[in-house]
């Protein structure tokens, strides 16, 4: 396994995340694993508009490890990246207690494909990406 550095960074929470459970609705798991990726490319990568992100989701996966609950007034998330191929690469997400890294909340993984808009198809991640992303690599195996 290749060793590199989680890009951290806190959510804060909002009442309108709970659901009448009282706890984070599963779908908003989504909406923070969402801005994990606008983060990281954002203050990693210096993005700052939409011609910036020139890639398409592909798939997103979340495990519900435990609820968040109303006490929690913000979350932990840290994001990797955990695969690159020659068009696409493989995001890492882990959403944990302020404070307490060890209290894991959810796991989850998502795949960007590199995307030309103009003819409608995937094509091969741009020159330099992996430099400018190579401090953000832990490889899974």
């Amino acid at each position: 396994m290749t060793q590199g550095k989680k890009f951290i960074f806190t959510i804060p929470l909002r009442f309108r995340d709970l659901d009448a459970m009282g706890h984070v609705n599963n779908a908003v798991y989504l909406t923070y694993l969402e801005e994990g990726r606008k983060e990281f490319f954002v203050n990693v990568l210096g993005s700052r508009s939409p011609e910036d992100f020139p890639f398409i989701l592909a798939r997103v996966t979340c495990d519900y490890v435990r609820p968040i609950e109303l006490g929690e007034q913000a979350v932990r998330e840290a994001v990797w990246i955990s695969r690159i191929g020659t068009k696409s690469f493989e995001f890492s997400y882990e959403v944990t207690r302020v404070g307490d890294p060890g209290w894991v909340f959810s796991t989850g993984r998502s795949v960007q494909v590199f995307y030309d808009y103009e003819r409608g198809e995937s094509r091969a991640i741009p020159d330099g990406f992996r430099e400018r992303v190579s401090d953000y690599v832990i490889e899974s195996q």
